[in-house]
């Protein structure tokens, strides 16, 4: 399984279905892009996280940032994540795991004494040239779509 990419690595290729058409990462070349791993739509804390990105859309657009959130659900939990919490940034539908798995992000995890494989919450900037500026493994919700915003500002 490979490893989670790096800063000044390039990115691992993300193509993949949203519930409006498709997402294509080498299509955003020139430009930087937050690409975000979360668990399932419609939960408390991806709920959170989503909302804190939507809610600074404006400072990442006026960066020239575009955002775009990964997980396995199917495409139309995706569509009713998006409306039910008006998220103006995709949604990819990794349903065969193949994206999740080439950035490094499917892991086994433990929840009260229970093993499992899942996405590990976790967010990369990916830079104009399709490097990797800066990672976040294990993101703690609270405070992460700002240090996000930060990193882009290069503070």
């Amino acid at each position: 399984m490979p490893a989670m990419p790096t800063p000044g690595n390039p990115a691992p290729p993300l193509v993949g279905p949203t519930d409006d058409g498709s997402f294509n990462l080498a299509d955003h070349l020139g430009n930087p892009v937050v690409v975000y791993f979360y668990p399932k739509d419609m939960t408390p804390g991806c709920t959170t996280e989503a909302q804190d990105f939507r809610d600074r859309m404006a400072d990442f657009a006026a960066l020239g940032a575009t955002v775009v959130g990964v997980s396995r659900d199917a495409l139309d939990r995706h569509a009713r994540f998006r409306e039910k919490e008006c998220l103006p940034f995709p949604l990819v539908s990794d349903a065969e795991g193949v994206i999740t798995e080439a950035w490094g992000v499917w892991q086994e995890k433990k929840l009260y004494g229970r093993v499992f494989m899942g996405i590990v919450r976790s967010t990369f900037l990916v830079g104009a040239d399709g490097r990797i500026r800066q990672a976040w493994p294990k993101v703690k919700v609270k405070g992460h779509a700002a240090a996000v915003l930060d990193a882009l500002r290069g503070t």
